[in-house]
């Protein structure tokens, strides 16, 4: 931790949770805590893997249930350390993660803080960093955003990304929803193309 507070300082569960990370994941929120206080850029070629996304994403719901707290309310200097070290969480989240579960819970939390700008920035990531499968999901959340942002990004994709999710039973059906909003909103002669077919096909 930073030399400007402690882990101690935000209660037991927080440095339960922290100490439970390993030490490379807890490197990760440390470098990123001092890149953000020394104002330098965040350093993005840092190893990452879907344990560290899961131990952060732990870590984070750990932060933001203490922040939201009603009953043993944080000082305002602590309370602010807290939100500072949440938000570089979600920071680091937000560069790496490709879980459509860590996704959905960012989405959540920027919406809980109205930062609009973060949900732009997390839907311009759907696009350019998950896998159409994970993007299929979101799709089907019960979160209307979350929902939202998945279906805008899949109306985006490439014929073929969306060709090749017809063959894949869960996904189907929200592929052909994607291919049906190309059609309407964009105009494209292509997906009209696949749907009067796959609707053919479905007569038979």
């Amino acid at each position: 931790m930073p030399s400007s507070f402690t882990i101690d300082e935000f209660g037991g569960r927080i440095a339960t949770v922290w100490s439970e990370l390993r030490p490379a994941t807890r490197g990760l929120v440390e470098r990123a805590l001092q890149a953000a206080a020394s104002g330098t850029p965040p350093i993005r070629n840092f190893q990452y893997d879907a344990r560290a996304d899961i131990e952060l994403s732990r870590f984070l719901a750990a932060l933001d249930d203490r922040a939201a707290e009603k009953i043993d309310v944080l000082a305002p200097e602590t309370g602010g350390k807290l939100k500072s070290l949440a938000d570089t969480c979600a920071t680091v989240l937000q560069e790496k993660t490709e879980s459509a579960e860590v996704f959905a819970q960012l989405v959540r939390r920027a919406e809980r803080q109205k930062d609009y700008k973060r949900i732009d920035t997390l839907a311009d990531a759907l696009t350019s960093r998950f896998p159409p499968s994970e993007i299929c999901e979101l799709a089907r959340s019960e979160d209307v955003i979350v929902r939202e942002l998945a279906n805008e990004a899949l109306a985006r994709c490439p014929l073929s990304v969306l060709a090749a999710l017809l063959a894949d039973p869960v996904d189907s059906e929200t592929a052909k929803y994607a291919l049906r909003r190309q059609v309407v909103e964009y105009g494209s002669e292509d997906a009209r193309r696949l749907v009067t077919a796959l609707d053919q096909n479905e007569e038979f």
